[in-house]
């Protein structure tokens, strides 16, 4: 029986099913002409048409990511500043920078005020960044040294610790301060009744005011210090373990706002247009209206108003503009105006309106972190 002879590539290639007989067929072409190029390069073998298959022969295109078209991420409410290069004030926008600059001085010093001795442990006080102002992470040895006047670092003969203290500088102004805070009591105590008298219901939570008690020079003590004017405060328990400071008398002598007196002393005209409601032209009738409406004074009954009318926002300005006028810095950041919002009658549109009024208030800082000015208490300098 005779040996069956090797199958051909043609033999093979026939059998192939019909769906790819056309591409293998091609293949084995090309294979073909590239091993005889290979053995002879000066070979003749003349050139085939540029083979097409159906399917891709390169691995898809991946996108870098480098390249790829991201989307501009808007700025963050709490980066984004509140006003534009045309209508920054630079000198008020400093005093806001410089601000937070401090914060972990004055949160620092107040701290250490209230230690033994004025002094603390550099080990404890990594673990006090929020106490003393510090961001999670800070070298806190590092932020003292820059700060050599008001802070000093040593070592204790008793256990070789590293602490740090108040230099003598600092102690010695901290008592001036004090003396000054003791010389102006009755001013400060007429200021927190001033306060009281604007709420609505007549009483603040001591937790707000102390909250809020560097805005208007009160005290830590100020708890203390109160039980001494039994006519003027009284504090009362709020049935959940928190203290409400009430107003015992009232004292119309007091109830006198900072524009009403400016009232007095310069043009009524002047005044009433000191408050802008940024209406457009076709409100031209509520513009008239709103000029030829009284004063509205922060010490009225701001409760008889309806809440959308005009003599409402009136009275919701001038109790901004009196809030203010009782401060010492004539200015307040955005967390201490809503915690006195319910107390003294204000909106939550209270970023809004104060916005509406350029002429009489200048909002600083960022949209999530705003401070506002009263714009009349400062000149070109910022002081």
């Amino acid at each position: 029986m005779l040996p069956k002879p090797p199958k051909s590539k043609s033999n093979h290639v026939d059998r192939l099913s019909p769906q790819i007989h056309g591409l293998e067929l091609r293949l084995l072409q090309d294979h073909s002409m590239r091993s005889s190029l290979a053995l002879n390069p000066r070979s003749s073998i003349p050139c085939l048409p540029f083979l097409t298959y159906p399917f891709s022969t390169t691995f898809p295109k991946q996108p870098n990511p480098d390249r790829s078209n991201k989307k501009k991420k808007s700025p963050r409410p709490r980066a984004e500043l509140v006003q534009s290069e045309s209508t920054r004030i630079p000198t008020l926008e400093r005093l806001v920078e410089r601000d937070s600059f401090f914060k972990f001085l004055t949160k620092s010093i107040e701290f250490l005020s209230k230690q033994p001795q004025h002094a603390l442990r550099l080990d404890d006080a990594t673990k006090l960044h929020n106490e003393l102002g510090f961001l999670r992470g800070r070298n806190v040895a590092h932020s003292i040294k820059r700060h050599p006047l008001i802070f000093e670092t040593y070592r204790r003969r008793r256990d070789g610790e590293m602490w740090f203290r108040l230099t003598d500088f600092m102690e010695k102004l901290l008592e001036e301060e004090r003396d000054l805070a003791n010389s102006m009591v009755l001013h400060r105590v007429n200021t927190l009744r001033k306060l009281l008298m604007m709420s609505s219901e007549k009483r603040i939570p001591m937790r707000k005011i102390h909250h809020c008690r560097y805005l208007f020079g009160i005290p830590d003590d100020f708890t203390d210090r109160i039980a001494k004017y039994p006519d003027f405060f009284r504090i009362v328990d709020n049935g959940d373990g928190g203290e409400i400071l009430e107003l015992v008398n009232w004292d119309q002598t007091l109830a006198v706002s900072a524009l009403e007196k400016e009232l007095m002393v310069v043009d009524e005209e002047k005044v009433k247009k000191a408050m802008d409601l940024n209406l457009d032209e076709g409100e031209k009738r509520k513009l008239k209206l709103l000029d030829s409406l009284p004063l509205v004074s922060p010490y009225s009954d701001g409760s008889i108003f309806d809440a959308c009318s005009l003599e409402a926002e009136k009275y919701r300005l001038g109790m901004l503009h009196e809030f203010l006028s009782l401060t010492i810095e004539k200015k307040a950041y955005m967390h201490h105006i809503v915690e006195l919002r319910n107390e003294l009658s204000l909106s939550k549109n209270v970023y809004q309106m104060v916005l509406k009024q350029p002429r009489k208030f200048y909002v600083a800082g960022t949209v999530k972190n705003w401070v506002v000015f009263l714009k009349d208490a400062y000149d070109e300098n910022g002081s």
